[in-house]
């Protein structure tokens, strides 16, 4: 099962960069696909949470 709607992330782009955001099921998250930001958004009873300083920053 989805984290969000398919048709939602369609629209949905990172706060920080605009880039389009993918799930990542196993984390509950939903992490920017552009390279140099990465961040990852946790979703919270099927809500994402979009805020920046609630975002994980990747690992290097």
């Amino acid at each position: 099962m989805p984290l969000v709607e398919p048709s939602l992330l369609e629209i949905l782009a990172c706060p920080a960069c605009h880039a389009p955001l993918r799930e990542d099921a196993d984390a509950s998250e939903l992490v920017c696909t552009s390279d140099t930001c990465g961040l990852a958004y946790p979703v919270r009873d099927e809500i994402p949470v979009l805020l920046v300083d609630e975002a994980r920053r990747p690992t290097a």
